[in-house]
Parts: structure tokens; sequence; C-alpha cells
């Protein structure tokens, strides 16, 4: 393991070891400390959401964008502060900690026996969401996780999110969409962040007017599994409580190939994740590059 490696993992490793112990409003002034010192250094994360916002508001002024991306800092910390506390939250705060509009769509989707996908976007914290719904709801769930490095690191991740109640799979090594499909078809539930592909093999879609390119898993194992498929989108308001909404459902086309029916479910997943990102730029916590224009080509991804 590099140098580099070692560091990351061991301050990962602090923040759950020490952050969880500091009281609520400790951790909030903390996250809050350090968004606004990582957005005065306007290092190329920060430059990145930036430019992101820009697209998704895009008769912003520069101070416009400015402050939105300060509060997106301040989002972002938010997530980090809440995601290391978690495991030592109570059931209580677990479940007055989110609030969901139209979770019907999720209830009746489970209770028809057919297996549900929810399909998110970076948006607030998808671990407090998750969490809700193995605690508030007492639903579990099987959702994928990203490779990370140093492998260590990925496994801090993977026994947090466990500790929380899903069941987590690696994006690689092949075998996360058959046992996803699995779970469908005996009627149970995955949850997937869907806002970026990571394969550079996903779906072409119109993202705030230009093109972006999305993972095609979501409306495969629809359309393979006769599961619903739910977008939600999530965001923040001045509470220390989290909102959601579950969108109705994206229909599989009654006509056209695999592929084509791909490309119809994921545009409307795009569109719904577009409406809540709009409504809450400042929520969405993309640092990286999403849109072909912007990416490398050389790479395909950064």
């Amino acid at each position: 393991m590099s140098t580099q490696d070692r560091l990351t993992d061991a301050l990962y490793g602090l923040g759950w070891g020490t952050v969880k112990k500091l009281p609520e409003p400790a951790a909030v002034r903390l996250g809050r400390t350090i968004a606004d010192l990582a957005w005065k250094q306007r290092g190329k994360g920060v430059q990145r959401l930036e430019s992101n916002y820009a697209r998704v508001v895009p008769d912003a002024s520069p101070e416009r964008l400015a402050e939105l991306s300060r509060a997106g800092m301040r989002s972002y910390l938010r997530y980090w502060m809440e995601s290391f506390r978690l495991p030592a939250w109570s059931e209580d705060r677990i479940k007055g900690g989110f609030e969901a509009k139209d979770l019907h769509h999720l209830t009746e989707g489970l209770a028809a026996g057919k297996g549900v996908v929810l399909a998110l976007p970076h948006l607030a914290n998808w671990d407090l969401a998750g969490a809700w719904v193995t605690t508030k709801l007492g639903i579990p769930f099987t959702t994928v996780a990203e490779r990370l490095k140093p492998e260590t690191l990925y496994d801090r991740f993977v026994a947090y999110r466990e500790g929380l109640g899903m069941e987590v799979l690696p994006h690689s090594g092949g075998t996360a969409f058959g046992t996803l499909a699995r779970r469908l078809r005996d009627g149970g539930l995955v949850c997937l962040v869907a806002d970026r592909d990571l394969s550079a093999s996903g779906v072409e879609v119109d993202f705030f007017g230009d093109t972006a390119r999305m993972p095609a898993g979501p409306a495969l194992l629809a359309q393979q599994t006769g599961a619903l498929l739910l977008p939600v989108t999530l965001w923040y308001d001045d509470s220390p409580v989290m909102r959601g909404r579950l969108h109705p459902p994206v229909e599989v086309p009654g006509s056209g190939t695999r592929a084509e029916k791909t490309s119809v479910m994921t545009q409307a997943l795009a569109d719904a994740f577009a409406t809540g990102i709009a409504d809450h730029p400042e929520d969405w916590h993309m640092l990286q590059r999403l849109w072909l224009a912007d990416l490398d080509p050389a790479k395909g991804s950064t």
C-alpha cells in the first residue's frame, strides 16, 4: 500500500472513530468549518462542482455560482459528518432523520411481490435514506459499492453499510447483476446510485441540455425481472431532517429492442433526477466530470 493510500485510509478511520463520538452540534460545526476551508482553497473538486452547477443553473451569475458551490460543499460535508456518525445513532434518531413523500410507490410495489429497484442520484445522504429503510421500514435491501483504493478503505465502507443493515456487492467482478436479479425475483429491494456511469459503457442521456452517460443497470434489471423501477431524489432543508421523494414508476416500453427500451427508461430516470437536482442543486454532490463534453477522451472518465 502506498503512503498516500495509508494516509487516506487513516483519515477515514479517524473520521469514523472520532467524529461519531462528538455531540451532534459539534459535528455540525466541524463539518461546516471544513467545508468553508475547502471552498476557500478552490481545489479541483470545488472547481468541478461549480462547473457542474453552471450546467444545472445556466443563467447563474459568477456570484450565484460561488454561493452555490459554498452551499454545495457544506451539504457535502453534512453528508460526511452524518455518515461518520450514523453507526452511533440510535434507532429513534435514524427513524426521525428522514421523511419521504409518496412512499406508497415503494410499499405497494413490494406488497405486489414484484421486487423494486430504487435509483438515486448523488443527492444529500443516500446512506441515511438506506438506514431509514432498514430501520424505520424494516426492509432489507441490496446495493452495489464502487471498489475504492486502498482496498482497506473499500472494506471500511462495506463494513459501515453492512452495519446499517445493507447487503453490499462489489461493483466490479461481474457477479453483481446476477445477484441483484435474484434478489428482485424473490420480491426484494435493490437500491442503486445511478447518475454517474462507472463502466464507460452506459447509456447516453440528455441531461440539462447536454449529453451525459448513466448506468444501464437499473433499466436492465427492471426489464429482466419485472421489478418496479422508482427514481428517488433527496434534499436537505434547514432542519436536522433530510427530505425525499419517490417518483412515479418508470415503465418498460411496450415495443422496441432491449437497447431501445433501456435508452428510453434511463432517459426517464435522468429526467426525474434532473427535477430533484434543479430544485436543490446545492445538495447534488457531483465533484467529478459527468458530461461527455467534459470527459478526457483518452481516459473515458475521470
